[in-house]
């Protein structure tokens, strides 16, 4: 498994996935810069006119609801429409899920009316897309990653979709298969977007022709995980921190991950 995920993690150096992301504005510049670290290319667009074409031509579609607004739920539709038309995988960052009743609506049309091909969120929100009562802490998690497994296992089964519980130990779920990593540092929630990177990544593997979407979430949170462990022994804080993040998903050699990542797999989701 592990050299699988590595293998991936060349593929994305090698291959420069393109990917679009419909995000927020807080974690534009984060995200772009994790991609381009990671080998990925980063394409930020959210004009209606262009939205089918730019689809038509990238490799994967990234949805985050950070920051939301009517014109940009509009984007989001004739995105998702069109991805789900010509074949494109597309990943959804459910940010705040849970924290307004627009919010949730916007979830609710997303995952009806459309079937994203990952779901990525703390467990506060992965509990609330699954219809879940819990009270969320704006973005931030309330509750523990495994406390969500039952509700990612509701959203595997009914959307068909891979569901990623992050947290101190991220949980990937499909019908048939859960994967836990232990991989990360505290550091990591002291910096804003940590998780909107983590589903841009996914993105990125997304993209990669014959990787299946179970693998391609177990390769970026795996590549995350293992860089944020890195970036925090030279860090001295959050801002340092940032910067040797970036050089770490640029940097990362074979024998660290290797030796770093801590995987744990099933073959049926429980």
């Amino acid at each position: 498994m592990k050299e699988q995920l590595w293998t991936n993690v060349l593929a994305v150096r090698e291959q420069s996935p393109l990917v679009h992301s419909i995000t927020n504005y807080v974690v534009m510049n984060n995200t772009a810069n994790a991609l381009l670290a990671a080998g990925a290319s980063p394409i930020m667009a959210h004009a209606h006119p262009e939205m089918q074409d730019m689809v038509s031509i990238v490799g994967a579609l990234v949805v985050n609801i950070g920051t939301l607004d009517e014109y940009w739920v509009e984007s989001m539709k004739r995105a998702v429409t069109k991805a789900e038309e010509v074949g494109t995988p597309w990943v959804l960052d459910p940010v705040g899920a849970g924290a307004t009743p627009y919010r949730n609506n916007v979830v609710n049309l997303l995952t009806t009316q459309f079937k994203p091909t990952v779901i990525r969120g703390n467990a506060s929100e992965i509990m609330s897309v699954a219809r879940v009562s819990v009270q969320t802490k704006g973005v931030d998690s309330t509750h523990e990653s495994n406390e969500a497994l039952d509700a990612a296992t509701s959203l595997a089964n009914t959307l068909d979709s891979v569901v990623c519980i992050s947290g101190a130990t991220d949980l990937i779920v499909s019908k048939e298969r859960l994967l836990a990593l232990e991989n990360g540092h505290p550091m990591m929630a002291r910096v804003t977007g940590m998780g909107c990177t983590a589903t841009a990544l996914i993105g990125a593997f997304c993209a990669l022709p014959k990787v299946t979407p179970f693998e391609a979430t177990a390769s970026a949170m795996a590549l995350m995980g293992v860089a944020g462990e890195l970036a925090a022994e030279k860090a001295t804080g959050p801002g340092s921190f940032q910067v040797h993040f970036l050089d770490a998903l640029y940097a990362v050699t074979k024998e660290q991950f290797m030796e770093r990542l801590h995987v744990k797999q099933h073959e049926a989701a429980l």
